[in-house]
């Protein structure tokens, strides 16, 4: 794990219930230290490997390298890099059917402004990003114009067509093939009055959010779900989420 999370409830809780059922737990922390990567991922000198990272960190990297030589890892390997990377997800999601926005992407802020007027306003936010980092709502192109100088450090970019909605964030989670579903203020909306709380689960989001572990080869994830106008539409998905009030 590394130290944005080392004193978050998860992973400490994951480390916590592996100790108490009688298991050893190697944590490496390789945002804070040198690792022996040949020593780190022999062959049989552990069961699994969990990874609990930043988007872009170098611990997906440790993971592939685990995975590479054979042990097990949560989740795939393969599968993570596939929603680490928005484009990719995006990609991914719309061939597989799921209900995710059209998707714009950028390496320069600049080329934003060839997108369609038609589709503001935009949601812009980096292709590695997480927890809601450096998301941004934009209501026309005038607005993305004066962001430039902003988005000019984000590396790749996507933007994505508004979905309306009420402020509240759906968060659906996978645990073991249970599914779970939260409610959370919006990023776009952080003084919306929304309490989170464990909500029920409509059967309708419950197939999305399955459909969503399918189409991402995901045991352990979470799904960012808005409830729009045409309906539920994903706009996330999380390999390893905080799993809060679950």
């Amino acid at each position: 794990m590394e130290e944005h999370y080392r004193y978050d409830g998860m992973p400490v809780e994951v480390i916590r219930r592996l100790i108490a059922w009688g298991h050893r737990v190697d944590v490496l922390r390789p945002g804070s230290s040198l690792v022996n990567v040949e020593e780190a991922v022999r062959a049989g000198s552990h069961d699994a490997w969990v990874l609990k990272t930043v988007s872009g960190g170098p611990g997906l990297t440790l993971l592939e390298a685990a995975a590479a030589v054979g042990l097990t890892t949560v989740n795939d390997a393969r599968s993570i890099r596939g929603v680490r990377d928005k484009v990719l997800a995006a990609a991914i999601g719309r061939a597989r059917g799921l209900p995710m926005p059209r998707t714009y992407a950028a390496a320069r802020p600049e080329s934003l402004a060839e997108v369609p007027e038609a589709e503001f306003p935009l949601v812009v936010k980096p292709a590695d990003g997480s927890s809601g980092r450096a998301v941004r709502l934009v209501s026309s192109p005038d607005r993305l114009a004066g962001l430039w100088p902003e988005l000019a450090g984000e590396g790749m970019l996507i933007a994505q067509p508004y979905v309306a909605n009420s402020g509240v964030d759906l968060k659906v989670y996978c645990v073991g093939g249970e599914l779970y579903a939260t409610e959370r203020s919006s990023p776009l909306h952080p003084d919306g009055p929304v309490r989170e709380r464990r909500v029920p689960l409509s059967a309708e989001v419950a197939r999305i959010a399955a459909d969503a572990g399918a189409a991402f080869g995901l045991d352990l994830y979470g799904v960012d779900v808005l409830l729009g106008p045409d309906g539920p539409v994903i706009v996330d998905v999380n390999d390893f989420p905080s799993f809060r009030q679950v």
